[in-house]
């Protein structure tokens, strides 16, 4: 199961696990979003199967994995994707950001877990990977919202670990730096708007690390697709940076 499987990170996990074979199920607040279900439907058939899911809503998450048991009759693995971003400074930061930056990032993943780890302990075996930020462990201004709602997911993949590992369980995270994704591009696109050239802005975050260059979906899912795999059985407790050589 990979939630906010249907963009950015998610998807580019979504479909790396497809590829290798497994049976995938995309949850998504836009899982009705016909023109990217139909990108999945011709390249992976009934290998990728689509569900409602509003992770912020401990229901929905409910609803979404009875689905997926009721079709497969287990969950192995979890990929927590789902997540938002807006930006903005303490002194007058809004309740609504806020909550709703914390509700998906942090609370959605506890609640996605929640429901997966009696099934995993059950069945002896599970994966799970939340997809946190170098923003878990730097902080940046504007940012209150979302560099906590990361961090916590750094505490709450601990206390996971602990609880699953007699049980062959893993939880392991994910710290990107920039990634190009559609949300990134969103914001290349609204500096353009507002005057900037594009080659500038682009620039400015391809020199934002070391390397000179962006980080890709695709470098994401290979590393996801590795952590859940038998290989990684050891490897829980973890977060990886993935940081291009850049704190941010």
């Amino acid at each position: 199961m990979v939630t906010g499987g249907l963009s950015g990170i998610g998807r580019a996990i979504a479909r790396r696990l497809a590829q290798g074979g497994m049976l995938v199920h995309v949850g998504a607040r836009s899982a009705d979003d016909s023109a990217r279900r139909a990108a999945f439907e011709a390249e992976f058939g009934d290998s990728v199967a689509f569900g409602r899911l509003d992770v912020r809503d401990t229901e929905s998450c409910s609803r979404f994995v009875q689905s997926v048991i009721a079709q497969r009759g287990r969950v192995d693995i979890l990929v927590n994707a789902a997540g938002v971003y807006e930006e903005a400074e303490v002194i007058g930061h809004s309740d609504r950001i806020w909550n709703e930056t914390l509700d998906t990032n942090l609370t959605g993943t506890f609640k996605m877990i929640r429901e997966v780890m009696p099934l995993m302990k059950a069945q002896g075996w599970g994966r799970i990977v939340n997809i946190a930020s170098v923003a878990a462990h730097q902080g940046m201004a504007a940012n209150a919202a979302y560099c906590a709602s990361k961090a916590g997911l750094l505490g709450l993949g601990r206390c996971v670990s602990l609880e699953g590992a007699a049980h062959g369980i893993t939880c392991t995270s994910i710290s990107p730096t920039w990634v190009e994704t559609e949300m990134l591009r969103k914001f290349i696109d609204d500096e353009v708007a507002a005057g900037a050239p594009r080659a500038e802005v682009v620039a400015k975050y391809e020199a934002s690390n070391p390397q000179g260059k962006l980080v890709q979906p695709e470098e994401i899912a290979e590393l996801a697709a590795f952590l859940v795999s038998d290989a990684a059985r050891a490897i829980t407790m973890e977060d990886v940076q993935v940081n291009a050589g850049s704190l941010w």
